[in-house]
Protein backbone atom coordinates (compact mmCIF):
# COMPACT_ATOMS: atom_id res chain seq x y z
CA UNK A 1 0.00 0.00 0.00
CA UNK A 2 0.99 3.41 -0.50
CA UNK A 3 1.87 5.46 2.32
CA UNK A 4 -0.60 8.54 2.55
CA UNK A 5 1.41 11.20 3.68
CA UNK A 6 3.95 10.29 1.17
CA UNK A 7 1.41 10.30 -1.50
CA UNK A 8 0.44 14.15 -0.02
CA UNK A 9 3.59 15.39 0.02
CA UNK A 10 4.49 14.25 -3.50
CA UNK A 11 1.29 15.77 -4.53
CA UNK A 12 1.20 19.11 -3.12
CA UNK A 13 5.12 19.76 -2.86
CA UNK A 14 6.31 18.43 -5.76
CA UNK A 15 5.75 19.40 -9.35
CA UNK A 16 3.67 16.78 -11.42
CA UNK A 17 6.17 16.74 -14.79
CA UNK A 18 9.21 16.74 -13.62
CA UNK A 19 9.46 15.76 -10.03
CA UNK A 20 10.93 18.92 -8.84
CA UNK A 21 10.19 20.98 -5.69
CA UNK A 22 7.31 23.02 -6.16
CA UNK A 23 8.89 26.78 -6.81
CA UNK A 24 7.15 30.11 -8.11
CA UNK A 25 6.19 30.65 -10.83
CA UNK A 26 3.28 27.74 -10.02
CA UNK A 27 1.06 26.76 -12.36
CA UNK A 28 -2.00 24.23 -12.73
CA UNK A 29 -3.57 22.41 -15.32
CA UNK A 30 -7.25 22.01 -16.01
CA UNK A 31 -7.69 18.92 -14.26
CA UNK A 32 -6.19 20.39 -11.15
CA UNK A 33 -2.41 19.06 -11.47
CA UNK A 34 0.46 21.16 -10.11
CA UNK A 35 3.60 22.04 -12.12
CA UNK A 36 6.49 24.26 -12.13
CA UNK A 37 6.06 27.03 -15.48
CA UNK A 38 9.46 26.22 -15.99
CA UNK A 39 8.78 22.34 -16.75
CA UNK A 40 6.03 22.96 -18.41
CA UNK A 41 7.72 25.45 -21.12
CA UNK A 42 10.39 22.78 -21.43
CA UNK A 43 7.47 20.22 -22.32
CA UNK A 44 5.67 22.03 -24.67
CA UNK A 45 9.27 22.77 -26.46
CA UNK A 46 10.28 19.26 -26.33
CA UNK A 47 9.47 17.86 -29.96
CA UNK A 48 10.92 14.28 -28.86
CA UNK A 49 8.80 10.68 -29.54
CA UNK A 50 9.03 10.66 -25.44
CA UNK A 51 6.79 13.40 -25.08
CA UNK A 52 4.05 11.50 -25.85
CA UNK A 53 4.55 9.06 -22.99
CA UNK A 54 4.28 11.71 -20.68
CA UNK A 55 0.67 11.34 -19.12
CA UNK A 56 0.75 13.60 -16.93
CA UNK A 57 0.72 16.59 -19.02
CA UNK A 58 -0.72 14.92 -22.48
CA UNK A 59 -3.96 17.50 -21.93
CA UNK A 60 -1.75 20.29 -21.89
CA UNK A 61 -1.43 21.44 -25.97
CA UNK A 62 -0.37 25.09 -25.25
CA UNK A 63 0.45 27.74 -22.46
CA UNK A 64 -2.96 29.03 -22.74
CA UNK A 65 -4.25 25.50 -21.17
CA UNK A 66 -2.43 26.47 -17.93
CA UNK A 67 -2.93 29.15 -15.33
CA UNK A 68 -0.64 30.93 -12.98
CA UNK A 69 -1.49 30.17 -9.31
CA UNK A 70 -1.54 33.56 -7.20
CA UNK A 71 -0.76 31.55 -3.82
CA UNK A 72 -1.08 33.42 -0.26
CA UNK A 73 2.42 32.89 1.34
CA UNK A 74 2.07 30.94 5.00
CA UNK A 75 3.92 32.85 7.76
CA UNK A 76 4.72 29.61 9.91
CA UNK A 77 6.87 28.02 7.34
CA UNK A 78 10.81 28.24 8.39
CA UNK A 79 11.59 27.97 4.90
CA UNK A 80 12.88 24.73 2.81
CA UNK A 81 14.55 21.66 3.87
CA UNK A 82 18.08 22.41 2.74
CA UNK A 83 18.13 25.34 4.98
CA UNK A 84 17.80 22.87 8.46
CA UNK A 85 21.19 21.57 9.15
CA UNK A 86 19.44 18.36 10.25
CA UNK A 87 19.38 19.49 14.02
CA UNK A 88 16.02 20.22 14.00
CA UNK A 89 12.22 18.05 13.25
CA UNK A 90 11.14 18.75 10.03
CA UNK A 91 7.27 19.32 10.29
CA UNK A 92 6.08 18.17 6.90
CA UNK A 93 2.32 19.15 8.02
CA UNK A 94 3.18 22.90 7.68
CA UNK A 95 2.58 23.91 3.78
CA UNK A 96 4.20 26.96 2.81
CA UNK A 97 0.68 28.54 1.43
CA UNK A 98 -2.65 28.97 3.12
CA UNK A 99 -5.86 30.06 2.54
CA UNK A 100 -6.05 33.90 2.86
CA UNK A 101 -10.11 33.80 3.73
CA UNK A 102 -10.30 30.96 6.26
CA UNK A 103 -6.38 30.57 7.12
CA UNK A 104 -6.18 26.85 6.42
CA UNK A 105 -2.75 25.30 5.66
CA UNK A 106 -2.70 23.54 1.85
CA UNK A 107 -1.14 20.37 2.98
CA UNK A 108 -3.20 18.07 1.21
CA UNK A 109 -5.60 16.95 4.28
CA UNK A 110 -8.74 19.74 3.24
CA UNK A 111 -9.24 20.50 -0.20
CA UNK A 112 -8.25 23.63 -1.92
CA UNK A 113 -9.48 25.02 -5.79
CA UNK A 114 -8.15 27.58 -7.63
CA UNK A 115 -10.36 30.16 -10.11
CA UNK A 116 -9.58 29.60 -13.59
CA UNK A 117 -9.91 33.31 -14.23
CA UNK A 118 -7.35 34.75 -12.07
CA UNK A 119 -5.60 31.94 -10.58
CA UNK A 120 -6.67 33.09 -6.62
CA UNK A 121 -6.25 29.69 -4.43
CA UNK A 122 -8.88 29.17 -1.63
CA UNK A 123 -9.99 26.39 0.70
CA UNK A 124 -13.29 25.06 -0.16
CA UNK A 125 -14.56 25.83 2.68
CA UNK A 126 -14.25 29.24 2.27
CA UNK A 127 -16.37 29.64 -1.27
CA UNK A 128 -19.04 27.22 0.45
CA UNK A 129 -19.08 29.24 3.35
CA UNK A 130 -19.08 32.70 1.61
CA UNK A 131 -20.86 32.39 -1.47
CA UNK A 132 -20.61 35.18 -3.62
CA UNK A 133 -20.13 35.48 -7.48
CA UNK A 134 -16.73 37.70 -6.90
CA UNK A 135 -13.10 36.36 -6.36
CA UNK A 136 -12.58 37.30 -2.46
CA UNK A 137 -9.38 38.18 -3.28
CA UNK A 138 -8.98 40.18 -6.64
CA UNK A 139 -12.51 41.42 -7.32
CA UNK A 140 -12.83 39.27 -10.78
CA UNK A 141 -16.69 37.39 -11.37
CA UNK A 142 -16.79 34.49 -11.80
CA UNK A 143 -19.01 31.00 -12.25
CA UNK A 144 -19.26 27.61 -11.20
CA UNK A 145 -17.47 25.55 -14.22
CA UNK A 146 -14.45 28.05 -13.14
CA UNK A 147 -13.81 26.78 -10.12
CA UNK A 148 -11.03 24.09 -10.40
CA UNK A 149 -10.46 21.44 -7.49
CA UNK A 150 -6.54 20.94 -6.97
CA UNK A 151 -5.48 17.20 -6.62
CA UNK A 152 -9.05 16.40 -5.87
CA UNK A 153 -10.24 12.23 -6.61
CA UNK A 154 -11.29 10.58 -9.61
CA UNK A 155 -14.43 11.67 -9.56
CA UNK A 156 -13.42 15.58 -9.40
CA UNK A 157 -11.06 14.66 -12.45
CA UNK A 158 -13.81 13.10 -14.13
CA UNK A 159 -16.00 16.22 -13.60
CA UNK A 160 -13.02 18.84 -14.81
CA UNK A 161 -12.24 16.20 -17.65
CA UNK A 162 -15.83 16.55 -19.23
CA UNK A 163 -16.12 20.36 -18.70
CA UNK A 164 -12.37 20.96 -20.50
CA UNK A 165 -13.40 18.94 -23.51
CA UNK A 166 -17.30 21.04 -23.71
CA UNK A 167 -14.78 24.20 -22.83
CA UNK A 168 -12.52 23.40 -26.03
CA UNK A 169 -15.40 22.02 -28.61
CA UNK A 170 -17.57 25.58 -27.91
CA UNK A 171 -13.47 27.60 -28.61
CA UNK A 172 -13.53 25.70 -31.53
CA UNK A 173 -16.98 26.24 -32.34
CA UNK A 174 -16.40 29.94 -31.86
CA UNK A 175 -13.36 30.16 -34.20
CA UNK A 176 -15.21 28.70 -37.06
CA UNK A 177 -17.56 30.89 -36.56
CA UNK A 178 -15.27 34.12 -36.46
CA UNK A 179 -13.51 32.84 -39.49
CA UNK A 180 -16.92 32.19 -41.74
CA UNK A 181 -17.79 36.01 -40.74
CA UNK A 182 -14.62 37.25 -41.03
CA UNK A 183 -14.97 35.64 -44.86
CA UNK A 184 -18.28 37.01 -45.28
CA UNK A 185 -17.85 40.71 -44.88
CA UNK A 186 -14.85 40.19 -46.63
CA UNK A 187 -16.96 39.28 -49.94
CA UNK A 188 -19.16 41.61 -48.94
CA UNK A 189 -16.53 44.62 -49.19
CA UNK A 190 -15.79 42.91 -52.48
CA UNK A 191 -19.04 43.36 -54.13
CA UNK A 192 -19.52 46.97 -52.81
CA UNK A 193 -16.12 47.74 -54.64
CA UNK A 194 -17.25 46.23 -57.60
CA UNK A 195 -20.74 47.70 -57.90
CA UNK A 196 -20.73 51.57 -58.32
CA UNK A 197 -22.49 53.38 -55.59
CA UNK A 198 -24.61 56.17 -55.99
CA UNK A 199 -22.30 58.95 -56.41
CA UNK A 200 -20.69 57.04 -59.19
CA UNK A 201 -23.88 56.37 -60.59
CA UNK A 202 -24.82 60.44 -60.99
CA UNK A 203 -21.56 60.61 -62.23
CA UNK A 204 -22.18 58.45 -64.91
CA UNK A 205 -25.48 60.41 -65.84
CA UNK A 206 -24.05 63.81 -66.18
CA UNK A 207 -21.00 62.38 -67.96
CA UNK A 208 -24.26 61.06 -70.21
CA UNK A 209 -26.02 63.88 -70.50
CA UNK A 210 -22.79 66.01 -71.76
CA UNK A 211 -21.86 63.66 -74.41
CA UNK A 212 -25.78 63.63 -75.66
CA UNK A 213 -25.75 67.67 -75.56
CA UNK A 214 -22.08 67.42 -77.45
CA UNK A 215 -23.24 65.25 -80.35
CA UNK A 216 -26.75 67.38 -80.77
CA UNK A 217 -24.78 69.89 -81.15
CA UNK A 218 -22.43 68.56 -83.77
CA UNK A 219 -25.91 67.58 -85.42
CA UNK A 220 -27.16 70.71 -85.46
CA UNK A 221 -23.67 72.52 -86.55
CA UNK A 222 -24.04 69.22 -89.62
CA UNK A 223 -27.32 70.01 -90.71
CA UNK A 224 -26.48 74.10 -90.72
CA UNK A 225 -24.00 73.30 -93.00
CA UNK A 226 -25.98 71.11 -95.20
CA UNK A 227 -28.56 73.66 -95.50
CA UNK A 228 -26.23 76.36 -96.61
CA UNK A 229 -24.88 74.04 -98.80
CA UNK A 230 -28.97 72.94 -100.49
CA UNK A 231 -29.77 77.08 -100.29
CA UNK A 232 -26.63 78.41 -101.67
CA UNK A 233 -28.12 82.19 -102.44
CA UNK A 234 -29.59 82.81 -99.00
CA UNK A 235 -26.60 81.52 -97.45
CA UNK A 236 -24.39 83.13 -98.94
CA UNK A 237 -25.86 86.64 -97.82
CA UNK A 238 -25.97 85.47 -94.10
CA UNK A 239 -22.85 84.27 -93.97
CA UNK A 240 -21.42 87.74 -95.68
CA UNK A 241 -22.87 89.52 -93.73
CA UNK A 242 -21.49 87.84 -90.40
CA UNK A 243 -17.92 87.91 -92.11
CA UNK A 244 -18.01 91.53 -92.58
CA UNK A 245 -18.97 92.10 -88.92
CA UNK A 246 -16.30 90.01 -87.67
CA UNK A 247 -14.16 91.74 -89.79
CA UNK A 248 -15.51 95.01 -88.70
CA UNK A 249 -14.79 93.88 -84.39
CA UNK A 250 -11.45 92.67 -85.41
CA UNK A 251 -10.42 95.63 -86.84
CA UNK A 252 -11.96 98.03 -83.95
CA UNK A 253 -10.13 94.84 -81.36
CA UNK A 254 -7.23 96.06 -83.44
CA UNK A 255 -6.88 99.49 -82.93
CA UNK A 256 -8.05 99.79 -79.27
CA UNK A 257 -5.09 96.96 -78.76
CA UNK A 258 -2.27 99.47 -81.06
CA UNK A 259 -3.84 102.39 -79.40
CA UNK A 260 -1.68 100.99 -76.15
CA UNK A 261 1.67 101.64 -77.74
CA UNK A 262 3.60 104.76 -78.82
CA UNK A 263 3.71 103.50 -82.34
CA UNK A 264 -0.25 103.91 -82.93
CA UNK A 265 -1.06 107.74 -84.55
CA UNK A 266 -2.61 108.62 -81.52
CA UNK A 267 0.26 108.31 -79.31
CA UNK A 268 2.32 110.77 -82.37
CA UNK A 269 3.29 114.56 -82.07
CA UNK A 270 2.55 117.07 -84.05
CA UNK A 271 5.56 119.66 -85.20
CA UNK A 272 5.00 122.12 -83.30
CA UNK A 273 4.90 119.63 -80.09
CA UNK A 274 8.33 117.95 -81.31
CA UNK A 275 11.76 119.14 -80.14
CA UNK A 276 15.03 120.10 -81.76
CA UNK A 277 17.16 117.56 -81.72
CA UNK A 278 19.94 119.25 -80.31
CA UNK A 279 18.33 121.20 -77.62
CA UNK A 280 15.76 121.12 -75.34
CA UNK A 281 12.28 120.07 -75.23
CA UNK A 282 9.92 122.85 -76.30
CA UNK A 283 8.23 122.04 -72.56
CA UNK A 284 11.84 122.75 -70.89
CA UNK A 285 11.51 126.19 -72.08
Amino acid sequence: QVDKIAELVARWYYCTLSQEKLCRPIVACELGRMYNKDAVIEFLLDKSSDKALVEAASHIRSIKNVTELNLADNPAWSGDKESIKGDKYDDIQCARFICPVVGLEMNGRHRFCFLRNCGCVFSERALKEIKTEVCHRCGVPFQEEDVIILNGNKEDVEILKKRMEDRRLKSKLEKKSKKCKSAESTSQQDTSEESPGPSKVKNGKDCINSTSREKRQIIFTKSSDNGSSSVPGKVNKGSSSTTKRSIADSEEKSEAYKSIFTSHSSAKRSKEECSNWITHTAYYF
